[in-house]
């Protein structure tokens, strides 16, 4: 009897061990470890089959785990329970909504799994209509579940409201409610709430200190920090990523060495603001203290190498992992595909056998960052769970290679849109110059409810400032301004060019007077606006108030200034600041520096000035420079030297025809009509790949659009309709801008 029971109790021992062992296999990623355990072992239970569930669905084996529950001989609620947690891990809710029906009981932790799955994936509707189906309401977890559902979606509203009608809340539901505020950036109404509960853990003042350093509000950060009654590591990990995170790394390693406990956590808090910082041999140095390292420490350090462009040191740190880890391997394959590197991204992306979303979305980015659109689209379609980030990326690289109607296709096709969906077709349109397109699904993205960011009105105002739409701009402009949006730098520096390409050079003046702060692109748009409309003088009082002010002008400033020289007529000026370019600021000279310098001298009769500095360029194949020194020749009227300059401009384009248009214009004006005779022929024999010249006038809100040689017809009706919906839609919202 005695060796039975000793017999059972070390054959349980043994059990149970085997057990522990799948499920540590399962959480480290070693599934086909677990797996050749599980298909060895001669006994097993109920504990067994949930254990090796639950690693075949955290490691996204989501159709073995699937089969092996069906072959189960017992289910228990934990069964069930597993499967429906590996259905939500790997984004199967329409599975685990089946196997939720068929569950012969449930309990909590059930509902609340249920309830999560549709949160998780956006289905708040369901989520709630699962909710009201609960007998039973008294237990806080679910309106929990439900709570954090809506505060992950931004839906604060609902979640205040479920928030007050729960019946009994827990420390869990005020500290959801906290996280909704301090995760949206509304530290207001956070700090509010924080004072109104009635007993705070260290969960509640880490989630005021973390939404502090979310918004830069660092001050307001340390405070909380020092009233901390007992402060944990994650309190410590979250102030001092904050002081990484503002470029205060010696604050940083101060706090670090003052740390009363130092987990692995700490040190990798530490070693990524080394990384942040691109301190990478501080980042080293530290990697080789820490007593002990996790995936996120060796994954830390190699994005470090990625960052700092050190690829080979990266690759040999990633061979010594003592496990890989696709994390790691990521940051691996964003670095070759960074630097062009694809073959060697790919190699490493075929050898991981658990790739997770972020792995196939970085390998997809990579071969649509480097233009490799067919083979993005191969991977994409071999993806099994796709997320938006996927399409997202795909709608990006198509637009990025002028493919809009591929774009197009995919944007329909997907079926939850975010803000970057809708931002990636509409800039992809405004990128490739079809701003009529641009604004029609600005219009469908207002219509459909979706709010714009700033990222949208600065492509919208883009498209605004290329067909010159006044009355369209001001109407965005009063949206970006009750949007809240008309601090943002990139929204402002595009309001200065619209109303600079619109010839409102006082409105575009006053938008940079009124920006908080501005970059070398808020100046050079102002600079710019002036050159486009003529005012050179202001143009060139703009750059000197721009070197007061301590902001660097670049190469884009001096095409600006430069070209306003020249259209004013400025020579001296130009001369001048021609020199200070590279003597003052080490500009490199660009053959569109040249082009407008070879401008100013022909329209100042410097023809043979303009010559040699066209001669001593070491691009020879520049079509401005060529045309502009063309340009010179006609007014001029140097035949010998605008014949030289129209067989250049042949040679780099021979396509086009115009440049012999010139030649013999200016022939025929010398009364040589056999030249004229000559070129015209020539010109004949070209093959002419011109489009039909292609204007448009604004009047009355609408944009009509007028093609050489085609009567206005009804091309344009749809777009002009949407204009006229806009304005509609816009006037219903804002309020007209004071002119």
């Amino acid at each position: 009897m005695k060796t039975r029971l000793r017999s059972v109790m070390e054959n349980g021992s043994l059990l149970f061990q085997q057990n522990s062992k799948i499920t540590q296999f399962g959480k480290s990623g070693r599934v086909e470890e677990a797996c050749k355990l599980f298909n060895q072992m001669t006994h097993r239970n109920t504990v067994t089959f949930n254990s090796m569930i639950s690693a075949y669905a955290k490691n996204t084996r989501i159709n073995d785990a699937l089969n092996l529950f069906d072959k189960m001989p017992h289910r228990n609620l934990v069964s069930w329970n597993t499967m429906i947690a590996g259905c939500l891990h790997n984004d199967r809710v329409d599975k685990a909504r089946q196997l939720f029906d068929q569950m012969p009981q449930r309990d909590i932790y059930t509902w609340t799994l249920m309830i999560t799955c549709y949160t998780r994936n956006g289905e708040l509707e369901k989520a709630r209509d699962l909710f009201r189906l609960m007998p039973d309401k008294t237990n806080p977890a679910c309106w929990n579940a439900l709570i954090s559902g809506y505060v992950n979606h931004r839906r604060l509203k609902e979640a205040r409201q479920m928030f007050d009608e729960m019946p009994v809340k827990d420390l869990v539901s005020w500290n959801s409610m906290l996280g909704g505020y301090t995760q949206s950036g509304e530290m207001g109404l956070g700090l509010k709430f924080f004072n109104e509960f009635p007993v705070k853990d260290v969960v509640s003042w880490n989630l005021m200190i973390a939404g502090f350093v979310e918004v830069c509000d660092f001050d307001s950060a340390w405070r909380f920090f020092e009233r901390i009654p007992n402060p944990n590591v994650v309190s410590w990990v979250t102030i001092l990523s904050g002081f990484g995170r503002n470029g205060q790394i010696m604050e940083a390693r101060r706090l670090f060495d003052q740390m009363p406990v130092k987990n692995v956590v700490s040190w990798n808090a530490m070693l990524a603001a080394y990384v942040q910082n691109s301190q990478i041999e501080e980042a080293l140095s530290l990697f080789n203290e820490m007593p002990e390292k996790n995936a996120i420490s060796w994954t830390t350090m190699i994005n470090g190498y990625v960052r700092a462009g050190k690829l080979e040191e990266a690759c040999r740190l990633l061979d010594q992992m003592p496990f890989k880890n696709v994390g790691a391997q990521t940051a691996m394959i964003s670095g070759f595909t960074q630097n062009q590197r694809i073959t060697e991204a790919r190699e490493i992306f075929n050898h991981i056998s658990n790739r997770d979303t972020v792995c196939w979305n970085t390998m997809i980015a990579g071969y649509a960052q480097n233009g490799l659109m067919d083979e993005a689209l191969d991977l994409f379609q071999q993806m099994v769970r796709k997320d938006v980030v996927s399409w997202n990326t795909m709608i990006a690289g198509y637009a990025q290679i002028d493919k809009m109607d591929q774009a197009l296709v995919l944007f329909n096709e997907t079926k939850h849109k975010n803000i970057v969906s809708w931002n990636s077709l509409i800039s992809g349109f405004a990128h490739n110059g079809l701003y009529f397109d641009a604004f029609n699904y600005f219009v469908s993205m207002i219509q459909k409810g979706n709010k714009p960011d700033e990222s949208t009105y600065a492509s919208v105002l883009s498209s605004c400032a290329n067909l010159a739409a006044f009355q369209l701009g001001t109407q965005v402009h009063d949206l970006v301004l009750k949007a809240g949006y008309e601090h943002d730098i990139f929204v402002t520096n595009s309001l200065i060019t619209m109303y600079a390409r619109c010839g409102w050079m006082l409105s575009a003046k006053r938008v940079f007077d009124h920006m908080p702060r501005t970059d070398v692109v808020s100046w050079n748009s102002l600079i710019d606006g002036y050159a486009l409309n003529g005012l050179g003088k202001e143009a060139v009082r703009v750059m000197d108030d721009m070197e007061v002010a301590g902001v660097i002008p670049d190469e884009v400033t001096y095409i600006g200034v430069l070209s306003a020289c020249s259209h004013a007529g400025l020579i001296n000026e130009g001369l001048k600041l021609f020199e200070s370019m590279s003597r003052k600021y080490s500009i490199e000279v660009l053959p569109e520096h040249v082009g407008c310098m070879v401008d100013l001298l022909g329209r100042a009769g410097r023809l043979e000035m303009a010559i040699q500095m066209v001669k001593e360029m070491k691009t020879d194949d520049n079509v401005g420079i060529w045309g502009a020194l063309l340009d010179a020749c006609r007014v001029r009227k140097d035949l010998k030297m605008a014949k030289f300059a129209a067989e250049k401009l042949s040679e780099i384009e021979p396509e086009e025809g115009s440049n012999y248009v010139v030649l013999s214009n200016m022939n025929a004006e010398a009364g040589r009509w056999e030249v004229v005779e000559s070129v015209r022929d020539s010109l004949k024999e070209r093959p002419s790949v011109k489009q039909p010249g292609c204007s448009w006038i604004e009047v009355q809100n609408r944009v009509h659009v007028f093609v050489s040689g085609d009567r206005l017809q009804s091309e344009n009706g749809n777009f002009c309709g949407n204009l006229r919906t806009l304005m509609l839609t816009l006037a219903t919202q804002v309020k007209p801008l004071s002119q």
